[in-house]
């Protein structure tokens, strides 16, 4: 009976769990961080206006400062969550930039983020892309908002350790 406990309280997080699971936030930050990263420095390097120009025919209003906005959002709040810096105010416009892109740009398109139109000698040719990657995008804002930003992070120092004392509080083996 004791085994069978310990591998339920073990399965579900409760006291005496696994110490490794206080780590899982860094994967997380990494790849959104680096990923939030990665699209505002794309939009970057073709222009800003090429940019204001697809939010213009998306009738964005004021399309040339909210290219700013969402490329300044995109990278330093992807390189606050990639430092675990402000994770729970910095995923609100993080959060907002995704379920933009899902109701203005990809719904229409679908779940799949991977529409395989043909094989050809130049390669694979892929249609436009769904939500998938939104949705994964804003789970795992919401997993780093719910779980907070981890060991080595920011929001650790700043806080002196407050996550790392409340996790050790309820179990003593991390």
């Amino acid at each position: 009976m004791d085994l069978k406990r310990s591998l339920l309280d073990r399965a579900f997080g409760l006291p005496g769990g696994f110490p490794i699971a206080r780590w899982a936030p860094i994967p997380l930050r990494l790849i959104v961080g680096l990923g939030f990263m990665e699209h505002g420095f794309a939009k970057l390097s073709k222009g800003i206006d090429t940019f204001a120009a697809i939010l213009h025919a998306l009738a964005v209003p004021a399309s040339h400062f909210m290219a700013w906005v969402t490329i300044l959002t995109e990278l330093l709040g992807g390189l606050a969550i990639l430092l675990g810096a402000f994770v729970s105010l910095v995923s609100l416009p993080m959060a907002a930039l995704l379920l933009v892109a899902i109701f203005t740009v990809h719904l229409p398109y679908g779940f799949s983020s991977i529409k395989l139109m043909a094989v050809t000698a130049a390669g694979a040719q892929f249609g436009p892309p769904g939500y998938e990657c939104d949705l994964l995008y804003l789970a795992c804002l919401v997993a780093l908002v719910l779980s907070g930003a981890g060991p080595l992070s920011i929001d650790g120092l700043v806080g002196n350790g407050r996550f790392e004392r409340s996790s050790r509080s309820e179990n003593p083996r991390l």
